[in-house]
């Protein structure tokens, strides 16, 4: 990937995308994050609220849950209009359904009418993350757009620890609340109306009569592609097997104490901002193989050293090296199927990009699930996690060598 801190230039007359800019892109990959985190503290409020509805504890979680099933499901489409329409007229159309759906609940009494509301959260969301971090892409190369995806990374991560508290705090104002903090996708829709435009392929913006209608899939890497999904669903349900289970791992470790257990999770959670910054440090000066080699290592540490944990504190020191390593691999992912995409497919890449992500957060405690049923518990499956960060690590050297081999050949 070429080395270029500077945004694309190509055109003469391009406008110039500065930090406000890539903080307007950046800053709305929360609004995935809020989608669950924002809601989980009042969980037990609403299964409580709907109780009399049948089948309330199937279907309550899912106010949860749905939004990233949609997007897992959805991302692909969106990037499909994305590069069809154009990009920022549907990203500030979604922001306004994202703030809508996301408010709705709040004059709601019906349980299903809620669930409606929250796959309207859902496609919207799909269009946020997929049009603003392939505008990114439109903007910045080289190491600027490493920066900018690499910082996305970060501010999902740190934002999961501020949502979880503005949650749980609203929350004590009754369970109705926390969902007008939806409304915060309204005030990011200004900051884009402000410091973006639509974009050419060299960044510049786009005339007013100037329809983008990429509609061909010519030049698409479909091959590169789906090894970029296939690895990011793995990378995906590694990063999330800590996220999801390590509150857990700890009470299975003795601890009790619920204030504890928040506080050492959000602290292994801030690996992930510090493996991030390792990687726009790293990434302009080493090849995607040798990243990946690093990363799924340092994930493979991490998992052993939570398998072998006797104590809270070196539990927790596993997921901050674990969650390191995530920091780390996910940006390199994400950068490396952006570097494959045209301006044409742009959009539509980061589509399946996104989908992949979300798919393995979904199916991510399911096959943690089914490790530990198999293996006697939580705490010796993360062994089995170690493990398959291994594979990981060399099914990569194994595609280092053989495309050294072919090198030589030629």
């Amino acid at each position: 990937m070429p080395d270029n801190n500077a945004p694309n230039t190509d055109a003469t007359n391009a406008r110039q995308p500065g930090i406000a800019t890539g903080l307007s892109l950046l800053i709305p990959i929360t609004l995935a994050v809020m989608a669950i985190t924002l809601l989980a503290p009042i969980l037990p409020r609403l299964l409580e609220e709907f109780s009399h509805v049948p089948n309330h504890e199937f279907l309550v979680p899912m106010v949860l849950t749905v939004p990233a099933l949609c997007v897992a499901l959805l991302s692909p489409i969106a990037g499909m209009l994305g590069d069809y329409f154009g990009r920022r007229k549907l990203l500030l159309l979604s922001f306004v359904f994202y703030a809508a759906f996301g408010i709705a609940p709040v004059f709601l009494d019906d349980l299903r009418l809620i669930l409606v509301s929250r796959i309207g959260v859902g496609a919207a969301e799909a269009l946020i993350v997929v049009l603003s971090t392939t505008m990114i892409g439109d903007y910045y190369t080289g190491s600027a757009r490493e920066k900018w995806l690499a910082g996305q990374t970060a501010c999902a991560s740190l934002s999961a620890i501020l949502f979880f508290g503005v949650g749980g705090f609203l929350g004590n104002f009754g369970w109705r609340t926390p969902f007008w903090v939806y409304g915060s996708a309204l005030l990011m829709m200004v900051a884009v109306i402000v410091f973006t435009w639509e974009p050419d392929k060299s960044g510049a913006p786009r005339k007013a009569d100037e329809a983008p209608r990429n509609v061909s899939w010519a030049g698409f890497p479909w091959l590169k592609m789906a090894l970029i999904v296939v690895t990011t669903i793995y990378a995906s349900i590694l990063f999330y097997a800590v996220q999801i289970q390590a509150s857990t791992g700890l009470a299975a470790l003795g601890l009790t104490d619920s204030g504890r257990i928040g506080l050492m999770t959000a602290a292994a959670s801030l690996g992930v901002p510090v493996g991030t910054y390792v990687y726009a440090k790293l990434a302009p000066k080493s090849r995607v193989a040798w990243l990946l080699l690093a990363e799924f290592l340092i994930l493979a540490a991490g998992f052993m050293m939570m398998s072998l944990a006797d104590t809270p504190g070196f539990f927790v020191a596993g997921c901050l090296v674990s969650q390191f390593g995530a920091g780390m691999l996910l940006p390199t992912l994400l950068v490396w199927a952006l570097s494959l995409l045209s301006f044409e497919i742009r959009s539509r890449g980061t589509g399946f990009w996104q989908s992949a992500f979300m798919l393995g957060q979904f199916v991510s405690p399911i096959v943690v699930t089914i490790i530990s049923m198999r293996v006697g518990g939580l705490l010796p499956s993360f062994a089995y996690l170690a493990y398959a960060s291994m594979f990981g690590a060399a099914i990569v050297v194994v595609a280092m060598l053989s495309t050294s081999r072919r090198k030589e050949a030629v």
